[in-house]
């Protein structure tokens, strides 16, 4: 498995929400609970789904 990293701006109320309601532990920063997000939605829209036998991920309608 590879990883890239992406430079994200969100809007400052974003990132208050983030800090008050997501941030807890510490040693879990800002970058985690972004990638959390985006994996957990990807997740939930059925695109992190293995193709049985292959690697492939599958979408929404494939």
């Amino acid at each position: 498995m590879s990883v890239e990293k992406a430079l994200v701006a969100l809007p400052d109320e974003a990132w208050a929400i983030i800090d008050s309601k997501l941030k807890g532990k510490p040693g879990i920063g800002r970058s985690d609970i972004v990638r959390a997000i985006v994996l957990i939605y990807l997740s939930d829209q059925g695109y992190m789904q293995a193709v049985k036998g292959t690697k492939e991920a599958k979408g929404p309608g494939r």
